[in-house]
C-alpha cells in the first residue's frame, strides 16, 4: 500500500465494531441460555476466529454480517471439538477462551498463527493452574499451541503483576465454574468489557478499586447487544484529523469506556481540538460521536495508570508526537514488546527510517517533535496497528510511504484504507 501526503481530511466516518466487545459477545452468547443477537459485530479476522472456535464446540452461530445470532447452550453446553481450535492471530481468543476451556469435561488443543505461537501464555497458565486447571504448552516454551484438559476448578484471589484484560478475563471466566468466589487484583484497572458484559448477561460480579470478584454458576441469559465503534480503530482518524492541516473529521458512535479512553485524554492534554457529541450508553458501554479538528500539539509525558487505557494506541501516539512541539516521553509500556510484534522496537525503527528524532528506552521511547518526516518503505511485521499507524504517518510525510504486507489490517479493520481515501476526497 502506497500513501502520499494529504492536503486535508474532511467528512464523517463510522468505525467498525469494537474488537474486544465483539469477541466477548460470542463467548457470553455461547455460555448463556437462549439466543444472543449482535449488531455491528466486527467482521475482522480475529473475531471470526472466535466464531470458528465456538462453532467447533457445538455452538450454532449465524453470521449474516449485518447481525450475528448465537444460540447459546448454557454454562455447561459446550461439546468436545473434533479438531484443534485455531485462534489465528487473536491473543484475546487464545487467552480468554483458555479460562473457559480449563473447566470443560473434555480435552482441547488450542493453537494460532506464527505470531500467537511466540506470545507469552505463562501469564494465564499460572493462575489457571492455581485454580486446578491442567494446561501445558505443547512445545514447552510457555506459548501456544496449548493442551488443556478440563478439570474441576477452585476459586482463588489472584494478584496479577500486569494490568491485562485478557489475563483478568481468563481467570474470571474460569471462576464462573469454580468452587467459591474468584477475584483478580491488578496494578491498574485494565479494560472492563468482561465485567460489564457479564453483568448484562445476568452474572454476579463486584468491582472494588482494582479488584474484580465473580460468583460461580450464574444463570446467564441471551441478550441483544449493539457493539459500539472501536476506539482503538477510531484512534487513527483522531490522530489524522489533528495533524493533517485544514482537517475536520466526525467519527460516529465510538465506545468511550473510561478504561479505554486514554487516547482522548492524551490528545486533549497535547492540545488537540477534540469534542465529544451525542454521549450515550448502550448495554452498559458509553458511546459518543468524536469531532476532531487540526491542532497545534505539544509534547507531554505519558505513563503510569493511563497506559492500560491506551496500550493499543501507543504506536499512533508515537506518530502524533513527531508533530508535537517539544518532547514526548512514553514510559511504562513494556507490555508492547509482546504484542503481535515488538511494537516499541518497530515504532522506533520505522520512525527513525522516516527521519524522526526518536530514542528507545527500556519501557518506551522519547520523541522530539518538529523534524519533518520523509516517506519510507516500511514492513508492517504483519501487525495491524503498525500498518495503520504508519499509513497515518504517510499522510504528513514528504514523498511516498509504502506499507509492505499492508493487508494485515483485516485483523481489526478490513475497510481501513477505503475509509481513509473517503476522507481525502
Amino acid at each position: 500500500m502506497n500513501i502520499t501526503k494529504a492536503s486535508k481530511l474532511s467528512g464523517e466516518i463510522t468505525i467498525p465494531g469494537d474488537k474486544s466487545i465483539s469477541h466477548r459477545t460470542i463467548m457470553f452468547g455461547a455460555l448463556a441460555k437462549g439466543t444472543t443477537e449482535v449488531t455491528n459485530f466486527l467482521q475482522g479476522a480475529d473475531c471470526l476466529s472466535t466464531i470458528d472456535c465456538f462453532q467447533k464446540m457445538g455452538i450454532e452461530i449465524e453470521n449474516s454480517h449485518r447481525v450475528v445470532i448465537i444460540k447459546g447452550k448454557g454454562l455447561n453446553g459446550l461439546t468436545k471439538p473434533t479438531q484443534i481450535l485455531d485462534a489465528g492471530n487473536s491473543g484475546t481468543t487464545t487467552r480468554i477462551m483458555s479460562g473457559i476451556l480449563a473447566a470443560q469435561p473434555f480435552e482441547t488443543k488450542l493453537t494460532g498463527d506464527a505470531s500467537i505461537q511466540r506470545r507469552p501464555m505463562g501469564r494465564i497458565i499460572k493462575p489457571l493452574s492455581q485454580m486446578g486447571a491442567s494446561i501445558t504448552s505443547i512445545n514447552q516454551n510457555g506459548c501456544a499451541p496449548l493442551s488443556i484438559q478440563g478439570r474441576k476448578l477452585s476459586g482463588i484471589h489472584y494478584h496479577s503483576n500486569v494490568a491485562s484484560a485478557q489475563v483478568k478475563s481468563a481467570i474470571l471466566l474460569a471462576g464462573l465454574y469454580g468452587e467459591g468466589q474468584t477475584s483478580v487484583t491488578e496494578p491498574y484497572v485494565s479494560r472492563n468489557h468482561t465485567e460489564i458484559m457479564l453483568k448484562y448477561f445476568g452474572g454476579e460480579i463486584q468491582t472494588n478499586d482494582t479488584t474484580a470478584t465473580v460468583t460461580p454458576n450464574p444463570n446467564l441469559v441471551g441478550q441483544k447487544v449493539t457493539v459500539p465503534g472501536d476506539i482503538s480503530s477510531a484512534a487513527y482518524f483522531i490522530a489524522a484529523g489533528l495533524i493533517v492541516p485544514n482537517s475536520e473529521i466526525l467519527i460516529k458512535n465510538v465506545g468511550i469506556n473510561p478504561t479505554r479512553d486514554g487516547i482522548i485524554k492524551v490528545c486533549q492534554e497535547m492540545g488537540g481540538n477534540i469534542t465529544l457529541l451525542n454521549m450515550n450508553s448502550n448495554n452498559g458501554e458509553q458511546t459518543a460521536d468524536i469531532l476532531v479538528k487540526s491542532s497545534d500539539l505539544k509534547g507531554i509525558e505519558i505513563g503510569g495508570k493511563i497506559i492500560p487505557t491506551l496500550i493499543d494506541e501507543i504506536p499512533i501516539i508515537s506518530v502524533l508526537a513527531c508533530y508535537a512541539k517539544g518532547e514526548t516521553v512514553i514510559k511504562d509500556a513494556a507490555e508492547l514488546k509482546v504484542k503481535e510484534s515488538n511494537r516499541l522496537d518497530v515504532c522506533v525503527k520505522h520512525l527513525c527510517a522516516m527521519n524522526a528524532d526518536v530514542t528507545a528506552t527500556e519501557d518506551g521511547m522519547i520523541i522530539k517533535g518538529g523534524r519533518p518526516l520523509h516517506g519510507a518503505v516500511l514492513d508492517s511485521k504483519l501487525d495491524h496497528r503498525i500498518a495503520m499507524s504508519f499509513a497515518i504517518a504517510g499522510l504528513i510525510a514528504e514523498g511516498t510511504t509504502t506499507i509492505e504486507r499492508s493487508d494485515c489490517v483485516d485483523i481489526s479493520y478490513p475497510t481501513f484504507y477505503s475509509d481513509l481515501r473517503k476522507l481525502q476526497q
